[in-house]
C-alpha cells in the first residue's frame, strides 16, 4: 500500500525553505513527521498515554533528542561503536524544546507523554538543533494530544549588523548573536543564547525578528492539521474538582498564608510557618474527609498560598523576604580561598552561595566535541554542581542532571567570550553550589568571574548575571518585575529570566515563560531592571577583586608557547618520543607539540621556572641554524686526535666537529697545543663540507693570516739539461 504523504513547505525568503512531511513514516505513533531543510532531516514521534495514572498531578512529559553517528556518514568513536548516552549538546537541545512545550499542554492533563526527536540526516549547512522545536511541534499538530497553541523555534544570528534565521555554522561564527527562541502564534515562551555584549534594544529587536519567522512556521503546522482533515482532539479525565473544599481551605488559610509572607522570614523559618497553617488546616477535615479528597485539600492549599503570595507583591510591593521588587539582596565575596587551587572565590548573594574554582592545563586538557553535527575541542569549559545539601535536602546521587548541564552551559556562555582569544591556556572552571535560594546559575558567573581574575585570567571584562521575575494578574492587568528572585518566586511566578553582561552589554541569557501572552513592554521593563541591578552586583565582585592578578599563581603551572618549523618537530620529539619524554622528566614539565600549517605550536607548562628555561634552550638548541660567514661563540666539549667537538653556546646540545686543520693556521700537531676541554671561543661558520656533507666551522678564519714566507729564487744556468744515460 502507497502511504498519503502530507506535506508543507515553508519559504524562510532568501532561497530556503523548510518542508514538513507527515503520513510515510512511524504510523503507529499518534503523530509522526519528517522535517527536512536542505539534506538536512529530522524524525519528530509524539505518543501520550491515554489514560493518567492516579495520584499524578503533574505532565509526565519527556522530550528525547538524539543524533545518529550515521546521519553524517561516521562511526561512534570509542570502544563500542553504538550511540550510548546523550552527549550535554542533546541534553540542551532536548531542554530548549520542552521548555517551551511544557507550559502550554492543558494544566489538568496529566497522561504519559513521550516526544522523540532524531537526527536522521546531517547537512553541514544546516543546523539541526534550530529545527527541533518545529518539529515537536508539528508531531503533536498531526496527532490528536490536546494540545492547542503550537509553537516552533528558531535560531537567530546577526552578522554585519544584518538578522539571520537559521544560520549557518560559518555564519554563526562571524555572528555577535547566537540566540534561540522559541514562541507559539501569539507570544514569546523562551529565549536562550549568547551575545557579544549587545544592548538591551538590539536583543528586544533580535527576538521580534524571530518571532515573525516563528508565525510562518506555526501556520504552516496549521494548514498541515487543516490538509489532514485533523479537526478535534482525544477527550481525557481532566483533575477531580471540589468547590465546597477550595472555599473552605481558601476561607481557612487565605489570611494565615498571606500575614506569614508579609514577615519577611528567612526560607526555612517560612516554610515551617507555612507547613504549621497546613497541619491546622487539615486538622479542621475528618479523617473520612482526608482519606476521600486529601489530595485536594493539599492542592488547594498549595494554590491559596501561591494566591496570597502574589497578591502581597501585587498589592504592597513586599516580596517574601521584605525586599521592594528591584532590591538586590546582599551579597558578599572571596577570592584565594582555596590554598591549592590555580583560582577560587566564594560569591554569595542572600540564600544563594556558590564556590568557584580553576584549573589551568595545555591543549591537552581541551574538552573534545565528537558529534555528527559538530566536531571540534573547547579551550574554556565549565561545570556546575547542584548537591542535595544546598536545599537542605538528602537524595541518592544519580549523575549528572539535565537541569545541571543546562545551567552550567548557560555560565560557560556567560563568561567564554571574555577570555582573551590569545589565551594559552585550556580552562576548566567548576561552580559548587553550596546554598542555593534562587538564581544558583547566575551566582556561579559571578563566582567564576572572581575565580578567574584571582587566577590570574586576563578577562576582557568581568561579566556579572541575575534572575528576574515576573507577577502579573490576567484578570486585573496588574503585574511586577521582580529583581534578584528567591526560588520561591521562581515557583510561584510567571517568568524565569537570567540575563548576564559586562558594563558594556548583554553577554547571555535565559527566558522561560509560564504564562501566554507576555507583552514586550514587560520584557522591555524587565531588561531595564536587569542592567540596573547587573550594574549593582558587578560593583561588589570590582570591589572584591578589580584587575586580574599579574601573573599566575606560585604553585599554578605557567604556560610558555614557542612556534618552531615543522622540520624539527621530529628531532624534537626524538625516536619513539625518547627526546621529548626524557625532556619531560628531567625538567618536571608538560610538552605538548601540534602542527598548525606545517608549523609547530609546542606548549611548555610547569610551575619550575628553571625547568620551563632548560626546555626552552632545548627548544633553542634543537632549532638553531647558524648562517654562513657569521661568527659564533663555541665551548669545548669533548676532545679527539682530529679536532675538537664544540657546541654553541647560544644553543647548547647543538654541537659541531671543528678539525685539527681549522684550529690555527700554523701546523698543528696535537690538539691540545692550541685548544682545551671547556675553553670558550669564536668560530667562522662555513657551510656544508662539499665531501662529507657535514657542517663545517673555522677558528682559524677569524685569526690573523700570517704574511707569506719569500721564495729562494733559483740559480740560473745556461748548461743545457743532462741527457739521461742510455742503456
Amino acid at each position: 500500500m502507497i502511504p498519503k504523504v502530507t506535506k508543507e513547505i515553508i519559504d524562510l525568503g532568501d532561497g530556503r525553505t523548510i518542508e514538513i512531511e507527515t503520513g510515510k513514516l512511524a504510523k503507529q505513533a499518534d503523530g509522526s513527521v519528517v522535517v527536512r531543510s536542505g539534506d538536512c532531516m529530522l524524525l519528530a514521534t509524539a505518543v501520550s498515554a491515554r489514560t493518567a495514572k492516579p495520584d499524578i498531578d503533574f505532565l509526565p512529559l519527556t522530550v528525547d533528542y538524539r543524533e545518529k553517528f550515521s546521519a553524517a556518514g561516521r562511526f561512534p568513536g570509542g570502544f563500542f561503536k553504538r550511540e550510548a548516552r546523550p552527549s550535554d549538546s542533546e541534553i540542551l537541545t532536548m531542554r530548549l524544546v520542552d521548555r517551551v512545550l511544557r507550559p502550554l499542554f492543558p494544566d489538568d492533563y496529566h497522561a504519559e507523554t513521550q516526544i522523540m526527536i532524531q537526527l536522521m540526516s546531517f547537512d553541514e549547512n544546516v543546523m539541526p538543533d534550530a529545527l527541533a522545536g518545529l518539529a515537536a511541534s508539528a508531531a503533536l499538530a498531526v496527532s490528536d494530544i490536546p494540545f492547542y497553541n503550537y509553537i516552533s523555534e528558531v535560531r537567530v544570528g546577526r552578522v554585519n549588523g544584518q538578522l539571520i534565521i537559521n544560520p549557518t555554522k560559518k555564519q554563526l561564527e562571524e555572528s555577535d548573536i547566537d540566540m534561540m527562541i522559541g514562541a507559539s502564534k501569539d507570544s514569546v515562551a523562551m529565549v536562550e543564547g549568547e551575545m557579544k555584549e549587545i544592548s538591551e534594544a538590539e536583543m528586544v529587536e533580535a527576538i521580534k525578528f524571530a518571532h515573525e519567522a516563528i508565525i510562518k512556521q506555526v501556520e504552516a503546522q496549521e494548514k498541515m492539521r487543516a490538509a489532514l482533515g485533523l479537526t478535534s482532539y482525544r477527550e481525557y479525565e481532566s483533575e477531580k474538582n471540589n468547590e465546597e473544599i477550595l472555599e473552605r481551605v481558601n476561607a481557612f488559610a487565605y489570611d494565615k498564608l498571606y500575614a506569614i509572607a508579609a514577615e519577611a522570614s528567612a526560607k526555612h523559618e517560612r516554610s515551617e510557618k507555612f507547613a504549621l497553617v497546613k497541619e491546622e488546616l487539615k486538622a479542621t477535615f475528618t479523617e473520612e474527609e482526608l482519606e476521600e479528597n486529601g489530595d485536594l485539600v493539599s492542592k488547594y492549599f498549595s494554590k491559596t498560598q501561591k494566591e496570597a503570595v502574589r497578591n502581597l507583591i501585587l498589592d504592597q510591593g513586599i516580596r517574601l523576604d521584605g525586599r521592594k521588587t528591584t532590591e538586590i539582596r546582599p551579597i558578599w565575596c572571596e577570592v584565594d580561598y582555596l590554598p591549592s587551587t590555580h583560582g577560587s572565590s566564594i560569591f554569595t548573594r542572600g540564600e544563594t552561595q556558590a564556590l568557584a574554582t580553576v584549573t589551568l592545563g595545555t591543549s591537552r586538557e581541551a574538552n573534545v566535541i565528537d558529534l555528527p553535527s559538530d566536531q571540534g575541542e573547547e579551550r574554556f569549559y565549565l561545570h556546575y554542581n547542584f548537591p542535595p545539601y544546598s536545599t537542605g535536602e538528602a537524595k541518592p546521587l544519580r549523575g549528572v542532571s539535565r537541569r545541571e548541564v543546562g545551567h552550567g552551559n548557560l555560565a560557560q556562555r556567560a563568561l567564554k567570550n571574555m577570555i582573551p582569544a590569545d589565551c594559552p591556556y585550556t580552562i576548566r572552571l567548576v561552580s559548587d553550589v553550596l546554598e542555593s535560594n534562587g538564581s544558583s546559575s547566575m551566582a556561579t558567573v559571578c563566582a567564576g568571574t572572581l575565580a578567574l581574575l584571582d587566577a590570574g585570567i586576563q578577562m576582557v571584562k568581568p561579566v556579572s548575571g541575575i534572575a528576574m521575575g515576573l507577577i502579573s494578574d490576567a484578570k486585573t492587568g496588574r503585574w511586577a518585575v521582580l529583581s534578584d528572585i528567591l526560588g520561591d518566586e521562581d515557583h510561584l511566578g510567571d517568568m524565569d529570566f537570567k540575563v548576564t553582561g559586562t558594563e558594556k552589554g548583554i553577554t547571555a541569557c535565559q527566558m522561560d515563560i509560564k504564562i501566554e501572552g507576555l507583552a514586550y513592554d514587560i520584557m522591555e521593563q524587565a531588561l531595564k531592571q536587569a542592567h540596573e541591578g547587573r550594574l549593582h552586583i558587578l560593583g561588589k565582585l570590582v570591589e572584591t577583586i578589580a584587575q586580574p592578578i599579574a601573573n599566575v599563581k606560585t604553585h599554578a603551572p605557567k604556560i610558555i608557547t614557542r612556534t618552531i618549523p615543522g622540520a624539527f618537530i621530529g628531532a624534537l620529539i626524538g625516536p619513539g618520543g625518547k627526546v621529548i619524554q626524557e625532556l619531560q622528566k628531567a625538567t618536571g614539565t608538560t610538552i605538548v607539540i601540534n602542527e598548525v600549517d606545517e608549523q609547530g605550536v609546542v606548549e611548555i607548562l610547569g610551575t619550575d621556572p628553571a625547568g620551563i628555561e632548560a626546555v626552552l634552550a632545548k627548544i633553542q638548541s634543537i632549532t638553531f641554524k647558524p648562517t654562513m660567514g657569521e661568527a659564533y661563540e663555541v665551548k669545548v666539549v669533548k676532545m679527539l686526535d682530529f679536532g675538537a667537538v664544540v657546541e654553541y653556546t647560544a644553543a647548547p646540545g647543538n654541537e659541531v666537529l671543528l678539525h685539527v686543520s681549522e684550529l690555527a693556521w700554523e701546523r698543528t700537531e696535537n690538539v691540545t697545543d692550541v685548544v682545551n676541554l671547556g675553553d670558550v671561543f669564536q668560530v667562522k661558520y662555513l657551510g656544508l663540507d662539499p665531501k662529507t656533507r657535514k657542517e663545517k666551522v673555522s677558528r682559524k678564519a677569524l685569526l690573523p693570516r700570517p704574511p707569506k714566507e719569500e721564495k729562494k729564487p733559483e740559480a740560473k744556468t745556461n748548461e743545457a739539461p743532462k741527457s739521461e744515460d742510455k742503456k
